[in-house]
């Protein structure tokens, strides 16, 4: 692939990793094993509520060719296929969930030099399309994205937004949910951190006049281990703790709790990956 300025869907989703991923209140454990012919398996477990789910995982890559097979614990399979280079520059991906199979859908991704542009088609009878565009370079790129329902005949979601990205820094403006919501967001690396990161959001809901304005901060103790926190201005404190326990095996601990409501049980998570 052809660098360029990247996907519309992007657009500040580094500064959204440091606030959101990894963050979670419930207990989860996944073991992870791949061999050399391409494949690789994957079982998940998840407590949510005193409510257990889990699921299994399949992956096999062959050349230009990647296939995701999941079952979960409610009977649900889906499956994804995804091809690289079929043509120059593109990207292509097949989904589909059953037993619902109305859910199919076919995206292709095309990626130039000044440009990326990305279609999704639901595969039934009055599907939903999705469209992205980007126009820029890797440092600074401008695009929107809009999706049109064929049976109503009416667009249900049109956003936009710039991204600049910099060796050490990343910013991002994007008009959301038909223009109701705005969201600014920038994340700075800082030798300080050993490689960790800081990062500022201010997100605007216009129809409420709420405004959100969250830091965080990722800060890596060794090259095993990483300390990651987050506050807003509503007074939502949230911490993780993650460890390397062996290569690509990790444990994660995180807690959650109102700082404006103290009387209240904290939330904490706990996720163990494995990859023997």
């Amino acid at each position: 692939m052809k660098q360029g300025p990247g996907l519309f869907s992007d657009f500040g989703k580094k500064a959204k990793d440091l606030l959101n991923k990894d963050y979670t209140s419930d207990q989860k454990f996944t073991i992870s094993s791949s061999s050399y012919s391409g494949l690789a398996l994957a079982s998940n477990i998840v407590n949510k509520g005193g409510l257990s789910s889990g699921d299994v995982a399949a992956q096999y890559k062959h050349q230009n060719a990647v296939v995701d097979f999941k079952l979960d614990t409610e009977s649900n399979i889906l499956t994804t296929l995804t091809i690289t280079d079929l043509h120059p520059s593109a990207k292509t991906v097949a989904s589909f969930k059953l037993p619902d199979y109305n859910s199919g859908k076919l995206e292709v991704q095309y990626f130039h030099e000044h440009a990326t542009v990305a279609t999704a088609v639901g595969l039934k009878k009055s599907p939903a399309v999705d469209f992205s565009a980007t126009i820029g370079t890797p440092g600074i790129a401008f695009g929107a994205e809009a999706s049109y329902v064929t049976s109503s005949g009416e667009f249900t979601k049109y956003n936009a937004g710039v991204n600049m990205t910099k060796p050490d820094s990343n910013a991002s403006v994007v008009l959301a949910d038909k223009g109701d919501s705005l969201k600014v967001s920038y994340l700075h690396h800082l030798n300080q951190l050993n490689g960790g990161a800081v990062v500022g959001e201010i997100a605007r809901k216009f129809s409420t006049n709420e405004n959100t304005l969250t830091v965080g901060c990722s800060y890596l103790v060794d090259p095993h281990t990483l300390v990651k926190a987050k506050l807003n201005n509503h007074g939502n404190l949230g911490a993780l703790v993650q460890h390397e326990l062996r290569p690509k095996s990790f444990l994660t601990i995180s807690g959650a709790f109102d700082t404006k409501a103290l009387e209240k049980t904290p939330k904490f998570g706990l996720a163990l990956s494995l990859k023997p």
